[in-house]
C-alpha cells in the first residue's frame, strides 16, 4: 500500500487509450533526447528512442506530484486532486468528441468538466510545472504543487470565450499523435524558435493570435481560437485581447460551436508538426510513421500553415455584438459583453460601439470565401438551425465584392 498513487501519469492512461487503433493496446514511443551509453570497449551508442508500449509506461513520472511534510511523503494531490479531475475530464471530452447539434443533455456539466481538466492538464506536466516555477521563482516542489492545485482553474475564463471548432481527421489516412503536453498552443507570429517558446514557455493564450489545440482522440481535436483574432486577423497576433484578466466570470454560448470541419492529410501533419515542436521530450502514435510529421512539413513554413489560417474557425459563423442579458428570480438583473466586462467597465462593449471589429470581420469574411470558396469549413447553430453547407450565390458575392473593395483599397494606397 505504500507505494499506492506512486507512478505519476502526467498524461492519463484513459487518454492515451484514445490514440490507440482498434484492437492495439499499445503505442509508438518517441523520445527525442534519448541521450547515449558508453559500452564496456568504451564506444558511445545513441540509445534507443522508438518504443512499442502500453499507457501503463508512456507519460509517467514516480512521484512527480508526491509532497513531503516534514519528512513524510503525501500523494493526496495525485490520489484526491487529479483522480476527481480525470473521472470528470474523461466524459466530458468523449462529450464534446461526439458533440452534434442539438446538443445533448449534460451540456454544461460537460463544459466545466472539460474547461478545468485542459487548464489542470497545461500545468500538470513536466514542462507546465517548470513553466509555473519560472513564473513564481520557486524550486520547492512543495510551494509549486500548492501554486498549481490553487490556478488549476486559470486558462478556463479566457478557453470560455474563444471559438470553439471540433474538426474531423477521419478522412485523412495520418491521424493525430499525442505529446507529453496535450494541451498544445499555436501562434503564427510565434515559431518554435522564437522568445515565446523558450524555456518551457508557450505563447500565452491570451495573445490574439494564439490558438489552443487540443486532441480528443484519434480522429478528433478541439481548436480554440480569440474571437478578437477571429474578427480581424490583420492585426498584431501578439498583442493581449481585450479584458485578458484570467481571473474573473465568462459566458459561453453553445449553439457558437462549429462542427463538420474535415481535416485533409497535409492539415493533419501540421497540426501534428505543432503538437510535436510544443512537447517537452515525448511523444507518441498509434503508427511509427506518424511520429515524424517533419518529414513533410518545415519549421521554415510555421507562419502560413493552412494559408495563415490552417486553425481558424469559419468567420462566416461569426458575427458582432454579443451582449448577454440576463433577469433574476429576486428581481435584479446582470449583462456582459463578449469579453467578459460587466456594464461598468468603461471598455463595455467598445467594439461594438465603435464599429472597430464590424469592418475587419467583413473583410475576413470576404477574404475566407475567396481562399476556401463558398462550402463552409466549420458550422454552427444560428437560428434554431444549424448553418448551411453552402453559401447561397448573393451571400458568397457580397462577400466576394468586399474583398475586391478591400483589394482595391489596398492599391490605392
Amino acid at each position: 500500500m505504500a507505494d499506492d498513487y506512486k507512478n505519476h501519469h502526467y498524461v492519463p492512461q484513459w487518454y492515451q487509450k484514445k490514440f490507440m487503433l482498434p484492437g492495439e493496446h499499445e503505442l509508438f514511443y518517441l523520445d527525442m533526447k534519448p541521450g547515449s551509453f558508453i559500452d564496456s570497449r568504451g564506444i558511445t551508442h545513441a540509445k534507443k528512442s522508438v518504443w512499442r508500449q502500453g499507457s501503463k509506461k508512456c507519460f509517467v513520472e514516480e512521484d512527480l506530484y508526491t509532497a513531503k511534510i516534514r519528512g513524510i511523503e503525501n500523494r493526496d494531490i495525485e490520489k484526491y486532486f487529479f483522480g476527481a479531475i480525470d473521472r470528470k475530464g474523461r466524459p466530458a471530452t468523449e462529450y464534446f468528441e461526439s458533440f452534434s447539434y442539438p446538443f445533448r443533455k449534460y451540456w454544461g456539466t460537460s463544459l466545466q468538466d472539460i474547461l478545468l481538466y485542459m487548464s489542470a492538464q497545461k500545468l500538470r506536466t513536466p514542462k507546465g510545472i517548470e513553466w509555473l516555477s519560472n513564473q513564481i521563482r520557486a524550486n520547492n516542489r512543495e510551494n509549486i504543487l500548492r501554486v498549481m492545485v490553487s490556478l488549476s482553474q486559470l486558462h478556463c475564463a479566457i478557453w470560455m470565450e474563444c471559438v470553439w471548432l471540433i474538426a474531423d481527421a477521419s478522412k485523412s489516412k495520418t491521424k493525430f499523435i499525442i505529446s507529453d503536453h496535450p494541451v498544445a498552443v499555436y501562434n503564427r507570429e510565434c515559431g518554435s524558435r522564437s522568445q515565446w517558446c523558450r524555456n518551457y514557455n508557450d505563447p500565452d493564450i491570451r495573445f490574439h493570435g494564439t490558438h489552443t489545440i487540443f486532441p480528443l482522440s484519434i480522429d478528433k481535436i478541439l481548436i480554440l481560437t480569440n474571437l478578437s483574432w477571429v474578427r480581424n486577423p490583420y492585426q498584431s497576433a501578439i498583442k493581449l485581447r481585450p479584458n485578458p484578466n484570467y481571473f474573473r466570470g465568462a459566458i459561453f454560448k453553445f449553439t457558437d460551436v462549429q462542427i463538420m470541419r474535415n481535416l485533409d492529410e497535409q492539415e493533419v501533419r501540421e497540426i501534428n508538426f505543432i503538437i510535436k515542436s510544443q512537447s517537452l521530450r515525448y511523444i507518441a502514435a498509434a503508427k511509427e510513421e506518424w511520429l515524424y510529421p517533419n518529414k513533410y512539413i518545415s519549421k521554415s513554413n510555421w507562419n502560413t500553415f493552412g494559408n495563415g489560417y490552417l486553425l481558424m474557425p469559419d468567420p462566416r459563423s461569426i458575427h458582432c455584438g454579443g451582449e448577454i442579458m440576463w433577469g433574476n428570480t429576486d428581481g435584479t438583473s446582470g449583462a456582459m459583453d463578449e469579453y467578459g466586462r460587466l456594464p461598468y467597465d468603461p471598455d463595455y462593449s467598445k467594439e461594438t460601439k465603435s464599429h472597430s471589429e464590424n469592418h475587419s470581420l467583413q473583410w475576413f469574411q470576404g477574404e475566407f470565401a475567396k481562399l476556401v470558396g463558398p462550402y463552409r469549413r466549420g458550422r454552427s447553430f444560428q437560428g434554431m438551425r444549424i448553418d448551411s453547407e453552402k453559401d447561397d450565390e448573393e451571400f458568397h458575392n457580397y462577400h466576394l465584392s468586399l474583398q475586391r473593395k478591400k483589394y482595391k483599397e489596398r492599391h490605392k494606397k
